[in-house]
């Protein structure tokens, strides 16, 4: 359903924030894979957790259902006004949010 390589790498947690590019030699171990298993979609490289997809203008999100993070999405359709919104929407196809603890993962990356 959808595969991408991450770009950027921000970690934070509320007292410290790191930003960091992502190299070639570890996108293939931070890339995201949502994959569709009859009418539900999982998180495949998150130990395939559940997701909920909710659709709005030229974005997907797919949310996890046990609240461990979500997967926004810039659809191919939207992705021209998307790219009206911000510099980020320019440069990036999706945005993967992960919760650690109190901790936060965000990727920011393009599809494949």
């Amino acid at each position: 359903m959808f595969s991408g390589v991450p770009r950027v790498k921000v970690s934070e947690g509320g007292t410290d924030r790191s930003t960091d590019q992502i190299t070639a030699d570890r996108e293939k171990d931070s890339g995201v894979v949502i994959r569709k298993i009859g009418d539900k979609y999982f998180w495949a490289t998150r130990s395939n957790k559940e997701l909920i997809p909710h659709a709005g203008g030229a974005f997907i999100t797919f949310v996890a259902v046990d609240g461990a993070g979500y997967v926004r999405v810039i659809t191919q359709e939207g992705k021209s006004a998307a790219a009206q919104l911000s510099p980020a929407e320019q440069k990036f196809d999706y945005v993967e949010h992960v919760l650690v603890g109190l901790r936060s993962v965000t990727y920011y990356g393009n599809a494949l």
